[in-house]
């Protein structure tokens, strides 16, 4: 039997995407078929049916393999590198603790002055490239930046609880 439906079980795995993984495949169906086989004591009546009943529930095992999204590159990535980072778990806290506190800041402060901040520290841009988008003078500029960042200097150097 294997010798005669091999090829079109194999034929069967492929049609269903199973490109790389059909020999696999196909010798686990005939596996399943043998141990089934052996539990019975020989008593599968139909060794056919019971052979391509088999290979369709792998089939679906094996799509449903693929629908699982593996991690992302980006994300494996980056976990890659913290974990190769001597960077503690508290540490790790501490800064996403930081960011919070720093992100809260920034939403405390007067529009244009968080603006001037967002557009200088995240997206790079000069006194005078800010200025023109905003339409105010780079002194003006300057004027918010000072002011945003001795703000958020007073408030990360207090204590917790002055806050």
């Amino acid at each position: 039997m294997f010798a005669e439906q091999g090829p079109v079980l194999r034929g069967f795995f492929v049609r269903r995407g199973a490109n790389e993984e059909a020999e696999d495949l196909v010798q686990e169906t005939y596996l399943r078929l043998l141990r089934a086989h052996d539990r019975q004591g020989g008593a599968i009546a139909n060794p056919e049916a019971y052979l391509f009943t088999v290979a369709l529930n792998l089939a679906r095992e094996q799509a449903a393999r693929r629908q699982r999204s593996p991690l992302p590159i980006d994300d494996l990535e980056a976990l890659t590198a913290l974990l190769a980072s001597e960077e503690s778990v508290e540490d790790a806290a501490e800064r996403a603790q930081r960011g919070k506190r720093l992100q809260a800041l920034l939403n405390s402060l007067p529009g244009p002055t968080r603006a001037v901040l967002v557009m200088q520290y995240r997206d790079g841009l000069s006194y005078k490239q800010i200025a023109e988008r905003l339409g105010v003078s780079p002194h003006m500029v300057k004027k918010h930046v000072v002011r945003g960042l001795s703000v958020c200097r007073r408030a990360l150097a207090a204590p917790a609880g002055a806050r």
